[in-house]
């Protein structure tokens, strides 16, 4: 069978493939209401990373799936990209993985069985350094392949951190660099360099673990992770919960290194255009931004950092604790304000 590369059999690639969050919307409908389960902790209510189902006092199960369509061409890291980005969605509501379920459709006439190992075997390898086992799943035989897990995980319900508990005065902290998208955009056309290309491994194959650990301070508030709604959208459903607004200053916000020249140079997922005529009636930009800033606040990002609202007497020890788990670039990036649920960035 000759060699096929993965991105050329997909229309899209990682959390850029997913439904516009306005397209969404109209889907869901009514389904968004709270259901009337009382040990239901959080449901589709507030657009959280995940369900959550209270078992006793001490204990809540984390249940959630993420899955995609490849970001890269090596199929190894697809799956470990694809695998870090699901389990993502259990430590960004302050849990911990226990067990992973591997979803996998993949065009079995046009893929050896060599490569679909080889993804099978980089989701795997993420579980494995999750100290967590991969029990099982299920495949399809499909027309474009697509991996992902359905991962769950536990939590205190104490510890519990939703989008949707920011309070006034909190502080955000981004814990990865925006970019992902704008770099796999470049990537599909021949234009990221070998360097560019092991930093959004890097970024992309980072778990999030950090926020077992940040469910434990007590002020942190609320905990979300950015993925393909762009920092941006993941920010308005936190204001949206919470019923605050939020401000940020672009100049605060961590960027991946190479994202930087692409990004000015046009570069990018349609997920970003996408994502603006979603919200952006509810974001007001400086003046002084240019078009390519607002872009990259938007860029679906694939397996992003986790955004953090934190009382101010809680900042530094938010941002050491990110520090200590090799997130260099975490940093402030802004505050949520009383108001109306919208963003500004400055």
């Amino acid at each position: 069978m000759p060699e096929v590369k993965l991105t050329q059999l997909s229309h899209g690639g990682g959390c850029g493939c997913k439904i516009a969050p306005a397209m969404l919307q109209q889907i869901l409908g009514d389904v968004k209401d709270k259901l009337p389960y009382p040990d239901l902790l959080v449901g589709t209510e507030t657009s959280d990373d995940a369900a959550v189902y209270r078992l006793n006092d001490d204990q809540a199960v984390i249940a959630t799936t993420d899955f995609f369509m490849p970001i890269v061409d090596d199929p190894f890291d697809f799956g470990r990209i694809a695998a870090t980005n699901a389990l993502s969605d259990v430590y960004a509501m302050g849990g911990t993985p226990i067990m992973a379920l591997a979803i996998v459709g993949m065009p079995i006439n046009k893929l050896p069985v060599e490569t679909i190992r080889s993804i099978l075997q980089g989701g795997e390898s993420v579980c494995k350094a999750a100290n967590i086992p991969l029990a099982g799943g299920h495949s399809i035989d499909s027309q474009e392949p697509i991996y992902g897990l359905v991962a769950l995980g536990i939590v205190h319900p104490e510890r519990l951190k939703k989008n949707s508990n920011a309070r006034e005065n909190d502080v955000l902290i981004l814990g990865k660099g925006l970019g992902v998208g704008i770099m796999a955009a470049a990537l599909k056309k021949g234009a990221l360099s070998d360097e560019g290309y092991a930093e959004l491994i890097a970024n992309t194959t980072r778990l999030n673990s950090v926020g077992a650990q940040l469910s434990g301070i007590a002020g942190v508030h609320a905990m979300t992770d950015v993925t393909g709604f762009g920092l941006l959208g993941h920010l308005l459903e936190m204001c949206r919960g919470s019923g605050l607004g939020a401000e940020i200053g672009f100049d605060q916000v961590p960027v991946l290194s190479a994202a930087l020249p692409l990004v000015r140079a046009g570069y990018g997922p349609g997920a970003i255009e996408r994502n603006l005529a979603s919200y952006g009636c509810d974001v007001s930009f400086s003046g002084h931004l240019e078009a390519w800033p607002q872009r990259l606040l938007a860029d679906a990002q694939t397996s992003g950092g986790l955004l953090v609202s934190v009382a101010p007497e809680s900042v530094d020890e938010v941002l050491n604790c990110f520090h200590r788990a090799g997130f260099s670039g975490a940093a402030a990036i802004g505050k949520m304000n009383a108001g109306a649920a919208g963003v500004v960035v400055n």
